[in-house]
């Protein structure tokens, strides 16, 4: 029977148009226009209620430090423009790879001239020490030809300590310069692989979530020691391609 009953042609209800009087002012509001226009105006309704609440509650002797930059032009408040919205996407993309590849030739020249400070290490002080053991060695050779002998070996054991010292403060600074060079290079390196990371994930599509790292499993990254966190990692949701 229900087949039967939906084979039965029924009347076709229409809208009630807009009287011909009125058919200048377009056609003719129904229900569900009026409640959203309804709505519309009790949300400004109410929405202006809370800022005239608020204009009588505020305090006029209130300051804050954001007042000394911004300004008002007519009594009215001028926001300021954003400066994040004044590039489009792929012109921060680019610039965002030109700050990836600068850092990175700044990484590699720390890191050339670590190394070459490494290899000239070993040759520090070793011009003094070469001097100071030919003086000993002539000094053995000729020990007792005379006074003036004997006053030139005490002149150079008294410079002796003073040499000593001058290389090994030489040698520490050229070690401290060394350790300075290493770890700005890593800092480089590791800001390097951040930005590039920073780049593909503002790149990448698809929905993503950030992975929580657990602070034991931080303080095991090798060469992290110096950052107070571990760079972020996100995990991208499997999407079957067609």
């Amino acid at each position: 029977m229900s087949s039967l009953r939906n084979a039965v042609k029924r009347k076709t209800h229409k809208e009630r148009s807009q009287p011909a009087a009125r058919a200048r002012l377009g056609l003719l509001e129904k229900k569900k226009d009026y409640v959203l226009r309804a709505r519309d105006f009790h949300k400004k309704e109410d929405a202006i209620k809370v800022l005239k609440t608020k204009a009588a509650y505020r305090n006029p002797d209130e300051f804050y430090f954001g007042m000394e930059k911004q300004r008002t032009k007519d009594g009215v408040h001028q926001a300021r423009g954003d400066e994040s919205n004044k590039y489009t996407a792929e012109e921060l993309r680019l610039m965002k790879t030109q700050d990836v590849k600068y850092v990175g030739l700044k990484a590699s020249m720390e890191a050339k001239k670590a190394e070459k400070l490494r290899a000239t290490l070993h040759l520090v002080g070793a011009d003094g020490l070469a001097e100071e053991d030919e003086s000993d060695d002539e000094m053995t050779r000729g020990g007792g030809a005379g006074d003036d002998d004997d006053a030139a070996s005490a002149e150079t054991k008294e410079l002796d300590p003073r040499l000593k010292k001058r290389l090994e403060k030489k040698r520490r600074v050229a070690y401290q310069l060394l350790k300075e060079r290493e770890s700005r290079a890593a800092k480089l390196k590791m800001m390097t692989s951040e930005m590039a990371y920073q780049k593909e994930v503002q790149s990448a599509r698809g929905h993503k979530r950030k992975i929580k790292r657990e602070k034991d499993e931080e303080d095991a990254l090798p060469g992290l020691a110096h950052l107070k966190k571990a760079p972020a990692q996100f995990k991208w949701k499997r999407k079957r391609l067609k």
